[in-house]
């Protein structure tokens, strides 16, 4: 624990909040700042973004800004005059910027921290300042995005910086994010393109590109808010497909998998004989694609089948490619399978290889 009058010294956590038309989020997202067990020893601030609200946010945050002041817990508030939002990307860098904390804890106002939350991470984030440090959350509803819930709170520590290629984004969540400050000076902060940028990941990326590491803690620290028709800055599913472009995410992920996988494979198959599967060589330059031997599956339909593309760049039909049994394929693999659907028959599958991930195969569903 620190040794520090928690009243007098300088904030050590900045809590980071972008808000955008925030108010029926506002008092339950502040008041899990009030229920911190880490407040009797680690001294926080709040630094919000208000990005544009045309709501009854500027009100609340002023109402909060004079609760939590006199609670000895600063408040700085950047706020966007602008009639138009600067976008997500925007309103983090303000809200950092405004911040002078020694770590952030990146939250969005329309879910809740636990109580726990800034006790667990900056234990952990303190003696890894070169790390993004997650945290496991909660649904609310508890059903929604069931199966992309089970994926992030069970990955395994030691995945979380392999299974980065596929369409769930980043292996910790956002909402969940703590970080050294370093962390955000050295990547740079997060890109502004605005509507439709993939911010998170893009950050996400060239942290791991920079040498930094990826860690969880085993605590539950989030409430994870799932409701559709939010006006207000989330990762919830939802908003991803509806706010961001889904053929920029997937540039992304290809262009990383070009740069960095494949170059160090003489051929691969791609495990997917279907839609994905096809969509993904189509999406690879020629110098890749050539090095494409095989599709595999395990769809007698498709099995015993050659697929042929047509190549825009080269301007021709592309060769013939095979698509065999899983059983007969070779590794390396990329995989366009997603995970969790057949009730457990592709994990047996693949399990029943005896692969390597990262060196066999790569997961790109």
């Amino acid at each position: 624990m620190l040794t520090m009058n928690a009243d007098t010294a300088d904030p050590l956590v900045s809590i980071i909040i972008p808000i955008r038309n925030g108010e029926n989020w506002i008092d339950t997202c502040l008041q899990s700042v009030l229920n911190q067990t880490a407040l009797s020893f680690v001294k926080v601030e709040v630094s919000v973004c208000d990005d544009a609200s045309t709501d009854r946010t500027p009100e609340l945050l002023c109402t909060w800004k004079l609760r939590l002041e006199e609670l000895s817990i600063p408040v700085k508030i950047f706020r966007n005059q602008n009639q138009e939002s600067g976008g997500v990307g925007y309103a983090k860098n303000r809200a950092v910027e405004n911040s002078t904390g020694e770590f952030l804890c990146f939250q969005d106002v329309d879910d809740i921290m636990l109580p726990c939350r800034i006790q667990a991470q900056y234990a952990v984030a303190k003696e890894n300042e070169n790390a993004i440090v997650g945290g496991r959350f909660r649904r609310k509803p508890e059903n929604a995005t069931a199966r992309f819930s089970r994926w992030a709170n069970t990955i395994a520590s030691e995945k979380l910086e392999e299974q980065i290629y596929t369409s769930h984004g980043p292996t910790i969540v956002m909402p969940t994010w703590f970080c050294h400050r370093s962390v955000f000076q050295r990547v740079g902060g997060f890109c502004e393109a605005g509507r439709g940028c993939p911010e998170d990941l893009i950050f996400f990326y060239s942290h791991l590109d920079l040498g930094g590491r990826v860690l969880r803690v085993d605590d539950t620290v989030l409430e994870y808010v799932y409701h559709p028709q939010a006006e207000t800055f989330s990762i919830c599913e939802e908003v991803i497909r509806i706010l961001i472009n889904r053929q920029t995410i997937w540039d992304l992920r290809v262009a990383r998998l070009e740069r960095l996988v494949l170059p160090l494979w003489d051929k691969l198959t791609i495990w997917n004989g279907g839609k994905q599967g096809r969509r993904l060589l189509r999406s690879l330059c020629p110098q890749f694609r050539d090095k494409v031997v095989a599709f595999c599956d395990v769809d007698k339909h498709k099995i015993g089948q050659n697929y042929v593309s047509y190549e825009p760049v080269r301007k021709k039909i592309g060769r013939p490619i095979p698509i065999i049994h899983f059983t007969k394929a070779k590794p390396p693999f990329i995989i366009c399978v997603k995970m969790d659907m057949t009730n457990g028959e592709f994990e047996r599958n693949l399990e029943s290889l005896n692969l390597k991930e990262g060196k066999d195969y790569v997961l790109f569903s």
